[in-house]
């Protein structure tokens, strides 16, 4: 006769596991905030897993190492789903093996283990079989743990990626209003060369509401941060530098520029830095080298005033320092642990996403027209070989 003792330790240990899990599924997919406790399992999981994902893309060429960052996000969530059906699993079966020593039943934990499997998954073959009424309880409480986490995932993906479409909506629309890579330079150039400011506040405006979106999903479901972009010249993280840019220098001095929308904006995209760094237990990191030294300040400078927006003042590079200050340096974490680049302040040479083809040239200045303040295209071959490089 088994003493019925020593199955309190496997049945209590059953338990913790049990709520554990539970606790960490309603706080991922049912709780519509973030969550402040330091340890929990689902950020211990993606801490772990994305250091050793980043590990093993370091033995990848550049063009190789985007592709296999970019299937880290839907893979994380494939496991971490495993990761919770593995350790209900495991905790059920404890509990069943606890239950079965109790009552002086000699089972192996291997078979209360697959008992466990089965019941879970509701399979139902039979040939192993709950033993007491509490096991028989246990039992009915695993199936419908089991079909409960089924059908909470089978809700929760397509909300995931309605959350990741809508984020990525305005990001790819920077392509032909800020180029790909976008920068502030031809965001700013473009809508000043066409008198379109207007239209550029209205813009900010759709910014300041997806910074919020954004925030607001991306804290609920910080799994959300791993997804990125069709495109490796793009990303969530580039698209807010470019914007965030693009407001500082409206902020420092632009001549017959409202600061109002750019205000809000800039207000609305350091926030959502902060939080993220937050989120990902970050801190702010001085970037190694200046993403606008004086000489390329001064580029910046010049390409203003061709499109017909002076900066105005002496102060003007001071006041633009010390902006930038206030969020690089939150920029640059983020950018460091996503491995996500940070756009130039100025545009690449390389065509945009939406000229990469043999008819580049030609759609470009029927388009833009032959005074386009767009940088000139380059050959396709040499296109394709800076993007491999970067």
């Amino acid at each position: 006769m088994i003493d019925g003792v020593a199955g309190v330790a496997p049945i209590v240990l059953g338990v913790l596991l049990i709520a554990l899990i539970f606790q960490d599924v309603f706080e991922v997919l049912l709780l519509p905030r973030r969550v402040r406790r330091r340890w929990r399992l689902a950020g211990l999981f993606f801490r772990v897993t994305w250091t050793l994902w980043r590990k093993l893309a370091g033995f990848f060429t550049a063009a190789g190492r985007a592709s296999f960052l970019s299937i880290y996000g839907p893979l994380s969530i494939v496991s971490l789903y495993v990761a919770w059906a593995s350790g209900l699993i495991v905790g059920f079966g404890l509990c069943q093996w606890g239950l079965n020593r109790h009552h002086g039943i000699a089972t192996s934990l291997s078979s209360d283990l697959y008992l466990s499997g089965s019941t879970f998954f509701t399979l139902g073959f039979g040939d192993v079989t709950p033993h007491t009424g509490a096991a028989k309880v246990v039992a009915i409480m695993e199936a419908g743990s089991g079909f409960g986490l089924i059908a909470a995932v089978i809700g929760y993906l397509p909300v995931l990626y309605q959350l990741f479409s809508r984020r990525e909506t305005l990001v790819i629309q920077l392509d032909g209003r800020a180029g790909s890579p976008p920068s502030a330079a031809f965001l700013l150039v473009g809508h000043g060369a066409d008198q379109a400011m207007a239209e550029f506040n209205a813009y900010l405006r759709s910014w300041e509401m997806w910074g919020a979106e954004l925030l607001e999903s991306h804290l609920s479901y910080p799994m959300l941060i791993f997804y990125r972009s069709q495109h490796d010249n793009q990303s969530w993280l580039g698209g807010l530098s470019a914007i965030m840019d693009a407001c500082a220098v409206v902020l420092s001095g632009l001549h017959g520029a409202r600061t109002f929308q750019a205000r809000m904006t800039f207000a609305m995209g350091r926030m959502v830095v902060i939080e993220m760094t937050r989120v990902m237990r970050l801190q702010p990191i001085t970037p190694e080298t200046d993403r606008l030294p004086p000489e390329r300040f001064a580029e910046l400078a010049a390409s203003l005033a061709e499109a017909g927006l002076a900066l105005e003042g002496p102060a003007v590079e001071a006041r633009l320092a010390a902006l930038r200050i206030t969020y690089e340096p939150l920029l640059e974490a983020v950018s460091r642990f996503l491995l996500l680049p940070i756009p130039a302040w100025l545009p690449s040479a390389t065509p945009d996403n939406w000229q990469m083809d043999a008819y580049a040239g030609s759609a470009a200045e029927l388009v833009d027209g032959p005074e386009s303040p767009a940088f000139p295209l380059v050959a396709m071959d040499e296109a394709e070989t800076d993007r491999e490089e970067r």
